[in-house]
């Protein structure tokens, strides 16, 4: 089959990246530009609807520049999930985007939880799975209640991808995994579930799978014309662009969170992850965490230092020297525990410690919280993951991604990209578009490794007593965590 260029964006959690790929996986143009989340108070997490989408006509017109007409066989987007945009009838943003970070919608999820037999999670999500602030319904309740002007000019609630979709194209879509927590195992809304926020269900968008045609892009815009398939929520593309889609192959995606994904056809539902509904053939149970890289942002910032160079520090430094025990619940933790009242800590500081040992412990506390992560995926997979395939922009550090090999004891591949998503949304839009005749052929062919982090053997009394300190911390820190968070006289 011919393969002409294929153009993957990702409208990620703190920017816009997008690449021009040729038949081989080979970037030929690249394209990031980041915006702004808005914390007008606590708990808040906001983003502007049009900085997604002028971000992503910017990134087509740059990856374009120069080719001659059908150059680009398609276009694929993913984006960050469970952050969600009110549309009014004209499809414009009826308020600020609600991110998948806040938690304003909390007392309402609560409540909508409530709602849910442990027989209809298992029978709708494949895991006990909880409602909880991120979810579009709450979102949904929580504006219905607290923005009722809002709520009554609402026509579509979308998910960051589908909102530029519907800009460039005219036609409203979604695909089933974006919409997970809405459906059910047979990729369809549940109207069960969708019925507990009266109206949610006329104001959800029609779901299509994930090569299937969306529409072509508006004459006036860049690359007018070239076709746009639905695409994928952000765990799915990285999924496809790790090539991970056998049984007991695993995921890692770092980025501002930590993703991680295995693949199993047999399921064994447990508390705190994702069994998705199997689709394209692939069976993934999965998870994220809620501050991987974000947690060396809030470090770069906090000491004035950019994150490449605490990694050299942290490089430079003695691999066995003790270091304090972090915990990277900043924003509180979502997979495995989903605690939205868990805050971080660093434990077992002493005046000798300084950047370089606060980095370490940085690395090695986002590695233990992917460790407890990969715990509970191998059980609800019933399986152990046999193979780690590692990208994302915090895949970029070699003294990071030594620490994760060391941390989970097992081996660990660097892609080559590391844009997994960019990769994954581009390998869907050449399916779609009938380049490759399957997802399996155009991973098998476009994505490829850099590098083979081995876990050291010298390190895993380390990293076994960090792990059983971390979870232990975590509960001792729970009773300080609800006093403080009920305490007012500040």
């Amino acid at each position: 089959m011919k393969t002409p260029l294929l153009v993957g964006i990702d409208v990620g959690t703190t920017s816009v990246k997008a690449s021009l790929f040729d038949e081989s996986g080979t970037a030929l143009r690249a394209y990031a530009e980041p915006y702004p989340t808005a914390r007008p108070a606590p708990g808040l997490a906001e983003q502007h609807p049009d900085d997604w989408t002028g971000r992503v006509t910017a990134a087509l017109a740059r990856l374009s520049d120069g080719l001659p007409d059908g150059a680009v066989a398609a276009v694929g987007l993913t984006s960050q999930v469970n952050t969600h945009v009110f549309l009014g009838g004209d499809g414009a943003p009826l308020m600020p985007a609600i991110t998948w970070q806040d938690g304003r919608a909390g007392a309402e999820a609560a409540e909508l939880d409530a709602q849910v037999s442990a027989e209809e999670r298992i029978g709708w999500w494949g895991a006990p799975l909880p409602i909880d602030a991120s979810h579009p319904l709450a979102r949904a309740l929580w504006v219905k209640r607290h923005r009722p002007d809002v709520w009554a000019k609402t026509r579509w609630l979308m998910a960051p991808k589908d909102y530029c979709i519907l800009r460039l194209t005219g036609e409203a879509t979604a695909d089933p995994m974006t919409a997970f927590g809405l459906i059910d195992q047979s990729l369809a809304y549940v109207p069960r579930l969708v019925d507990l926020v009266p109206g949610a269900a006329d104001r959800l968008p029609p779901l299509r799978g994930f090569t299937r045609p969306a529409g072509r892009i508006r004459s006036g815009l860049p690359l007018a014309g070239a076709p746009m398939v639905a695409g994928a929520m952000d765990a799915w593309a990285g999924l496809i662009g790790t090539g991970g889609l056998a049984d007991g192959d695993c995921m890692y995606l770092s980025g501002t969170s930590e993703i991680v994904g295995l693949v199993s056809s047999t399921r064994h539902p447990a508390a705190g992850v994702v069994a998705f509904p199997t689709c394209e053939g692939i069976t993934l149970h999965a998870g994220p965490t809620q501050a991987g890289g974000a947690s060396l942002a809030w470090l770069s910032n906090l000491t004035g230092r950019a994150p490449s160079e605490l990694s050299t520090l942290a490089a430079a430094g003695d691999p066995h020297r003790p270091a304090p025990l972090f915990l990277p619940h900043l924003q509180g933790e979502r997979a495995p525990i989903w605690d939205i009242g868990a805050r971080g800590a660093f434990i077992g500081l002493d005046g000798s410690m300084g950047p370089a040992e606060l980095t370490r412990a940085v690395f090695e506390g986002v590695a233990a919280s992917v460790r407890w992560l990969l715990e509970a995926l191998e059980s609800s997979a019933g399986r152990p993951a046999t193979g780690f395939s590692m990208a994302g922009g915090g895949a970029a550090a070699d003294p990071w991604c030594q620490i994760r090999a060391d941390m989970l004891g097992r081996p660990i591949r660097r892609l080559k990209t590391l844009d997994a998503g960019v990769l994954g949304a581009a390998i869907l839009a050449g399916v779609g578009a009938g380049c490759f005749a399957s997802i399996g052929e155009a991973a098998g062919r476009l994505v490829a490794t850099d590098r083979l982090f081995e876990p050291d053997p010298s390190r895993r009394e380390r990293m076994d007593f960090l792990y059983g300190e971390y979870r232990a911390l975590y509960a001792a820190l729970k009773p300080f965590n609800a006093a403080r968070a009920t305490f007012s006289a500040w």
